[in-house]
């Protein structure tokens, strides 16, 4: 790794040779499959851009030149090049974020991870600069073949041809796929342009040739290559689309030939308009298990024998999104009427083993929520019960849709949110947590948050038989959580999980969090506090016992994996107010705050969200001595004597 531990900024690659730069790329490579594999992390992506980002440097001054990657995945790379190379903790907490994150480095402007962003960011960076005085400096933004399926990136190239007095490079990584195969009619126009033999061998020829000549030659070819493209395009038909669009293309171009790559984006540099520059490459490059592997060349591993590409460790058992995969798959054999739709995440949300079984029945639209949400109200307005199986934190891309194409028109869709709740490695923008509270203001909604793999698959059921409004479906990522059975099921549909022998504290816990609540009530317990634990199954709306027993109790915990300002917690606080019940309420959640990478463990505990520290907060409020519980010690918990006088019992 002599070169790559050489490189402490960008400008270090200047004066390295052709020959030593794909030396350094090899490097690279070898670098990324041996870190990455002790740590896991986003793997095919970024072998896949090792010489269009090593290129991309070479010939950009970042940050003078700010580089904005779209998703960002794929910017190990960038953070190799741009001094940090210490992989050892790698989206662990204190070490190197998995997408670009500002407090690490001025070379990362986009911390958000989600796609189809990074034009309207580029666009307005660019705006900016000519503005100021600074049209000297040039904007790039890296955009992967998946993310133009998203509509924002044609809402942004829209508005991007209509000004072109700025310089503005657009780096298409055209690899043939986002998480998975790209699909749609743009993904079938790019696959026309990567297999055109004309223009591929033409290119491949002209960059030959371009390699032999003479730095004063080198410059005039520049320029007839330049002035040739249109010409090419009347027989190749490549760059019809960019045409009509009035940007200027350049490609499609070798992504792994560094000469080529450095004298195409130099041509764009040099170009003083917004420029396209198509650039072919191939997911997991250079590593034989990556590109062995069809479902995904090894998008995002766990921990892996870097050698044989297999999984390391044990394993953590069924997960959520196994349990609803399989329970959907026998819902489809008895209805006719139920039809799967994604957004580019047929195989993570668990679509696959229904669209392998019904293969006419699921609709993937490609990285396009908003698409996938409307497309949904028109087929249930058609007749049909569409399940739509997103990433929560994706699902914050189509409220609108969801608020006035689903529920406006009472259309029965069921919404399915995978990684639900605090996600852990992959920080702020990867947080399912926001869904719960802003789900629950759209009219009508009816929501359901499964505590272990028989309530995923019963409310599932229950979700799907509802035909004049929008449910939604959500639980974490990981392991499902162990059975959890009921004491006692009320009429509502609500599980009693504990009843303690007094009617002290009610806690309320949401979905996998009821597990939490059973281990607090315990706690309590031995310390003389009476304790009912409850699982709403379906927390919006509230049901009408938890009304009941909040009347009956003396304080009411809520204890939600989602933000707790408008979460849960707060819907139930205002029912039991219209309901004329003012039992006290604590509604425990997470902060409304972007939360950083790490361990679900260790934010969880952050948060207060562990058995310990709510028992404590507890046992300080029904005493009325609250105490902050960050400070509080096993000792600071009153014994059962102290409680039981407080009652009036001793």
């Amino acid at each position: 790794m002599a070169l790559l531990s050489s490189i402490a900024g960008p400008r270090d690659l200047d004066r390295l040779s052709l020959a030593q730069l794909d030396e350094l790329a090899a490097e690279v490579r070898a670098f990324l499959i041996e870190n990455v594999a002790r740590t896991g992390g986003h793997l095919g992506p970024n072998l896949g851009v090792v010489e269009l980002t090593i290129a991309l440097h070479r010939v950009f001054d970042s940050p003078n030149d700010p580089v904005i990657f779209d998703t960002g995945h794929q910017s190990y790379v960038h953070k190799l090049l741009t001094g940090r190379q210490d992989f050892s903790d790698l989206r662990a907490r204190g070490g190197l974020a998995g997408y670009p994150q500002r407090s690490e480095s001025p070379h990362d402007v986009v911390e958000s991870s989600h796609a189809s962003s990074s034009l309207s960011w580029a666009d307005g960076l660019s705006r900016a600069l000519t503005r100021t005085g600074r049209k000297d400096r040039h904007v790039i933004a890296v955009v992967g073949d998946g993310a133009l399926t998203g509509g924002m990136t044609w809402e942004a190239l829209n508005n991007i041809s209509d000004d072109n007095d700025r310089n503005l490079v657009i780096i298409v990584n055209d690899n043939g796929r986002s998480y998975a195969p790209t699909i749609g009619g743009m993904a079938r126009y790019l696959n026309r342009v990567r297999t055109a033999d004309t223009y591929r061998n033409l290119h491949r020829g002209s960059d030959t040739l371009s390699r032999k000549l003479g730095p004063a030659a080198r410059a005039v070819y520049r320029g007839v290559r330049g002035g040739t493209h249109g010409f090419l395009s009347r027989f190749t038909n490549n760059t019809e689309l960019y045409s009509n669009l009035d940007i200027k293309y350049l490609g499609p171009v070798d992504g792994h030939d560094l000469g080529s790559l450095i004298e195409t984006l130099e041509l764009a540099k040099e170009y003083g308009a917004p420029v396209i520059v198509h650039a072919i490459t191939e997911k997991g490059r250079g590593y034989q298990p990556a590109l062995d592997d069809e479902a995904d060349q090894f998008h995002a591993v766990g921990r892996i024998d870097p050698v044989s590409g297999t999984p390391v460790g044990s394993a953590a058992g069924a997960g959520w999104t196994d349990v609803f995969a399989e329970e959907l798959v026998a819902i489809g054999e008895e209805r006719a009427d139920v039809i799967g739709m994604t957004a580019a995440m047929l195989r993570p949300t668990g679509l696959l083993p229904f669209a392998q079984r019904f293969p006419d029945r699921v609709y993937d639209v490609g990285i396009a929520e908003q698409h996938a949400v409307a497309s949904a109200a028109g087929l249930a307005f058609g007749g049909l019960h569409p399940v739509v199986a997103i990433y929560a934190t994706f699902m914050n891309r189509a409220f609108d849709q969801v608020l006035m194409d689903v529920a406006l028109h009472k259309a029965g869709v069921t919404f399915v949110l995978d990684r639900a709740g605090v996600t852990g490695p992959d920080g702020p923008s990867h947080h399912g947590i926001w869904d719960l509270a802003m789900l629950q203001l759209v009219p009508h909604i009816r929501m359901a948050v499964p505590r272990d793999a028989a309530r995923l698959r019963e409310e599932l059921r229950e979700a799907v038989a509802v035909h004049d409004a929008p449910t939604v479906l959500r639980y974490p990522k990981g392991a499902v959580s162990r059975d959890l059975p009921a004491v006692e099921r009320l009429a509502d549909g609500v599980d009693v999980l504990a009843r303690g022998e007094a009617e002290d504290v009610l806690l309320v816990g949401i979905g996998p969090m009821a597990h939490l609540a059973v281990d607090v009530a315990e706690r309590l317990e031995a310390q003389g506090i009476g304790a009912t634990v409850v699982d709403p199954r379906w927390v919006v709306p509230v049901q009408p016992s938890i009304v009941e027993l909040a009347a009956s109790h003396r304080l009411v915990i809520t204890i939600e994996d989602g933000i707790r300002v408008g979460g849960i917690g707060t819907r139930v606080r205002q029912v039991l107010r219209e309901s004329g019940v003012d039992t006290a309420v604590d509604e425990l959640g997470l902060p409304d705050e972007f939360i950083d990478h790490a361990t679900r463990e260790q934010i969880l505990e952050d948060a207060g969200l562990t058995a310990a520290k709510i028992a404590q907060n507890i046992v300080a409020q029904v005493l009325g001595t609250r105490l902050p519980v960050a400070r509080q010690t096993t000792s600071e918990i009153p014994i059962v004597g102290e409680w039981a006088r407080s009652r009036g019992d001793a």
